[in-house]
């Protein structure tokens, strides 16, 4: 993690803190210095934890005077298979299965029930946010003011500290206010944690210099709340030890807790994640018809990489979506009627772009290839609008989030067209997830994913809102390197609980059915 500075233009924006609040262009953005710090140490914070219970119920007695305890002794009494998405997408995340033996017939016998039920394993969904300023800070800038940004603290039992949180860096003010902060029970783990909060005067070589700092816990800056005081900064001293009180304080302007909701929160309530996907029809791909392109259809059943990425995403995306029913696009082709389309329907309809479930777009990419001629060039426009378009669709209902599957072979010809329509499409309930097929150089999707916390800038100098896309290059995936849903997947629910979180969208109560769109 560094020492939590952010590389976000230039370092100046927030990172870090429970929640993030990207509500516009200058918001603070996405926490790279956090997931790094977590990723660095083998942990992945982004995915959720989960841990399930399972009970039984008339089992089979196949014990005549007892129930043996020995485990050679064991016989099978029945066995069920489901994923793990049809139990925490349950109103009650608990789902129960009939057994049955293991050549799949029931018959008219009663082989009992398991019901496995689901828990996060988190220790608290509390939260606490605050606004907080300085005052009278040191001006530590010799032509104009100090540029101040907070970082605070946990200290640790082994000793030292870890970097929790970040400000934005408030420019030319030595008596800044920060946008609000969010810090969860897990970061600070208990209210009485001793925290250290520094402020450091913001320099653009990474030099920064420290103004002041103090040592705090949570509770102590509620009462700072509470009494409407503040805290003075202090300095290391090289006098007696005792560091040097300052003028500068810090003072804590809103102080409350709350509620931190999870993704399994929304999806067990009646969110759905609903799944779209764009394929790359350009020449570049090769002519289907021979064994060395992309698209061939290998009649001994193996998939080409474009199959697979629609297979491995698509059967775990289509459990989080109730009617399975998935818009599907080509672009870059000729289709039937002469015309060369950078957005149509995959299922050659004139009108209607869903088809049935992920076999129905397996069958639609297939038949498509006999249909449409392979020309170019390669353009994400259009497809990212009409996905745009059906998400913005979807906001009054607040219970649908969209993810768009788009695999592509080939260099973008509309780089900035795309990064335009992306930035647009930060403002909604979107995802994008990109597939890179065959050995082309995928330099511009790397940008177009901002993993490097450098946000996308349209045409007209709009920042993205939040980060919308992943990108992951099928070589990777052939060669062992990653597994191809957990690539594509990983960033999804950080993506999600952003846009949620940003718009105070909450999970609906348990009894109130979802509203259909």
């Amino acid at each position: 993690m560094g020492h939590c500075f952010s590389d976000l233009e230039g370092g100046k924006q927030a990172v870090g803190g429970a929640q993030q609040r990207p509500t516009s262009a200058n918001d603070g953005g996405h926490n790279d210095a956090v997931d790094f710090f977590y990723r660095s140490r083998g942990l992945q914070p982004l995915f959720t934890q989960i841990e399930l219970s399972l009970s039984a119920s008339n089992l089979l007695d196949r014990d005549i005077t007892s129930k043996t305890l020995k485990l050679k002794d064991q016989e099978f009494l029945g066995e069920a298979t489901c994923v793990l998405s049809e139990i925490v997408t349950k109103q009650t995340r608990s789902l129960t299965l009939n057994l049955h033996i293991k050549n799949g017939h029931m018959g008219l016998r009663n082989f009992g029930a398991l019901t496995i039920h689901a828990e996060e394993t988190v220790a608290s969904r509390s939260c606490v946010e605050m606004i907080v300023h300085c005052s009278h800070l040191d001006n530590k800038d010799l032509f104009s003011k100090s540029d101040p940004f907070l970082r605070i603290s946990r200290i640790v039992e082994a000793g030292g500290s870890v970097p929790i949180f970040k400000t934005e860096v408030v420019k030319n003010n030595l008596n800044p206010i920060w946008k609000p902060l969010c810090l969860s029970v897990q970061q600070f783990g208990s209210k009485d944690n001793p925290l250290i909060i520094e402020c450091f005067d913001f320099n653009s070589n990474g030099n920064h210099v420290l103004i002041g700092k103090l040592q705090k816990s949570v509770a102590d800056l509620e009462k700072f709340h509470k009494e409407r005081s503040g805290a003075n900064l202090t300095l290391p001293s090289s006098h007696h030890g005792r560091d040097k009180v300052l003028k500068g304080q810090l003072f804590v302007d809103q102080f409350c807790e709350k509620q931190q909701y999870s993704f399994l929160d929304y999806i067990s309530s009646g969110f759905e994640l609903n799944f779209m996907v764009a394929i790359d029809f350009t020449a570049s791909n090769g002519n289907p018809r021979n064994p060395d392109s992309l698209h061939y259809i290998d009649p001994s059943g193996r998939l080409n990489s474009y199959q697979r990425a629609i297979l491995e995403v698509g059967e775990v995306i289509q459990f989080y979506d109730s009617d399975r029913r998935f818009p599907a696009w080509g672009f870059g082709g000729r289709t039937c009627d002469g015309t060369t389309s950078h957005c149509f329907n995959l299922n050659g309809s004139a009108g209607a772009f869903e088809v049935e479930g992920v076999e129905g777009i397996m069958a639609a990419y297939s038949s498509a290839l006999h249909n449409v001629a392979l020309v170019g060039p390669t353009l994400f426009g259009q497809v990212i609008n009409k996905a745009a378009q059906i998400a913005g669709q979807s906001i009054s209902y607040n219970n649908k989030y969209f993810v768009l599957l788009i695999i592509t072979d080939g260099v973008l010809t509309d780089l900035q067209e795309t990064k335009d329509a992306l930035v647009r499409a930060s403002d909604l309930p979107l995802s994008i997830l990109i597939v890179g097929v065959g050995g082309a150089d995928f330099t511009q999707m790397e940008v177009l994913d901002a993993d490097d916390g450098r946000r996308l800038e349209s045409s007209t100098g709009r920042v993205a809102t939040r980060d919308i896309v992943q990108f992951v290059p099928m070589r990777e995936v052939h060669s062992g390197q990653i597994s191809v849903v957990q690539a594509l997947l990983e960033e999804l629910p950080g993506q999600f609980l952003t846009y949620m979180r940003g718009r105070d969208i909450k999970p609906r109560p348990l009894h109130v059915a979802p509203t259909s769109a």
